[in-house]
Order: C-alpha cells, then structure tokens, then sequence
C-alpha cells in the first residue's frame, strides 16, 4: 500500500488529469517542475509517477518522458482482469452473476445498433462453434461470439468490463463442458436464439437470450458448488476431472 505522502500525490496527479490540466496523450512536466507543483519530494513523485503507470494512468517513454496515457476504457479498466486473476476462492460464482447482468444489457443494446456486416460475423462465430473439437475451443469462438456483440453495442466502458469478468469464468464454462452432458448442443442451441433476437433487432429478446444462456453455466456451477463445497477452486486452478 502507497506511503501517505505517495498517495497525496497521486490523487493530487490523478486531480489534475481530471480538471484538464494534464490532457491524454500529454508529457508530464520535468520531475522538479511536478514536485514543485505537487508540494512534494521528487523521490514521492517517482513513486506516486509508478503507481499510476501501474494503473495505465501514465505511461514512461524511456528517453522521452513521461505521458499521460489516451484514458480509454479499455485501458483503464484493464486490471478488472487482472484483479478477478487474484481473488480468493470462492468468487467463480458472484462472477458468473455480474456476468449475465453486463451480457444481457450489452445484448439487448446491440440488438438496436446491429448491422449486417456484424450479424455475418456473428454467423461465423456460430459456425466455428458447431465445428469444434474441444472444449477449449467452444468456449473460444463463444468469446469471440459475445465479444462481437459487445463491440456492436458502441459502449467501450461496458464491453471492458464484459472481457475482464469474462476471462474468469471461461475456465468454468471449459469444465461445464467437459462434465455436463450436452452442453455442447445446449451452448450453441442458445448461442442461435441470441442471433436470432439480433437479427430480428429484438432487444428484450436478444437481451432476455442472452441471461437465459449465462444462467445455464451460472446454474450448473451452483450445483457444483452445493453438491461439492469448495469445488470451485479446484474448477479456477483447472485440476476438476469427470
């Protein structure tokens, strides 16, 4: 955790990228000129300057400087993967949930901006599900599925936050396939009716499609979880078997 006087500099650097003073894409000021700006040692703005290059804020151009980052979603709120990497045991499931709240409202928005050069794309995605040969690859081409429908949403904000909590449930997913007999059928069996709510540009359809489809994994990891307590760290680490 950042010493006190680090973390003053850091909300007062944060501070100043919000009120437009450091603009994205703009070079911080000579370090001495920051310190004196800041009311602050030039050894705690080296910190507080690595702290915010951690959280992509900042990015170091060795040799150039120091610049603040384009602040897009996508860069921003990248650590959500990276933080759902590091939660305890016992999270796979309040994942699965936040899951199907963001894939079924970015679904049902997608539904209202979806072109046909989209709904091809989508179609291939479907195919290459039905033509898989693993497990792993099912759930890839499901990801790029809703991946794409994410995107035609036009909400980067929500499609980040959609592939971060999505990376910690595909193993899950993987497991689901492995175990549940049909799975594979079902996935895809419901993967068609979310493009065809898309195509017929159905929001509350394409929207209500979309929780029914995250609900089924959401559904068969509570069974795990209650026939088997504690599985679903053995389902994160990937060492479930039959």
């Amino acid at each position: 955790m950042p010493a006190p006087m680090t973390e003053a500099a850091i909300r007062r650097m944060r501070d100043m990228i919000a009120s437009g003073r450091l603009l994205p894409g703009q070079r911080l000021p000579p370090e001495a000129e920051l310190a004196a700006a800041l009311g602050a040692s030039r050894n705690t703005v080296r910190e507080a300057v690595r702290g915010l290059v951690t959280a992509r804020v900042l990015d170091v151009r060795w040799g150039d400087g120091t610049y603040v980052t384009s602040l897009r979603p996508e860069l921003l709120l990248e650590g959500i993967g990276a933080a759902a990497e590091l939660l305890q045991d016992g999270f796979a499931l309040e994942f699965i949930q936040v899951r199907r709240i963001l894939e079924s409202a970015a679904t049902g928005i997608a539904a209202q901006r979806m072109d046909e050069a989209t709904l091809e794309s989508l179609d291939l995605s479907l195919q290459k599900m039905r033509d898989s040969r693993s497990d792993e690859e099912l759930v890839q081409y499901d990801e790029e599925f809703h991946a794409t429908v994410a995107a035609a949403a036009g909400n980067e904000t929500l499609a980040s936050m959609l592939t971060g909590v999505s990376n910690r449930t595909s193993r899950a997913r993987v497991w689901r396939g492995i175990v549940e007999e049909g799975a594979k059928a079902r996935t895809i069996t419901q993967h068609a009716d979310i493009l065809r709510a898309l195509r017929d540009r159905d929001a509350a359809l394409a929207e209500a499609a979309a929780a029914v489809h995250v609900a089924t994994t959401e559904a068969w990891l509570r069974r795990v979880l209650e026939e088997r307590p504690g599985e679903d760290a053995e389902l994160d680490g990937g060492t479930v078997a039959g």
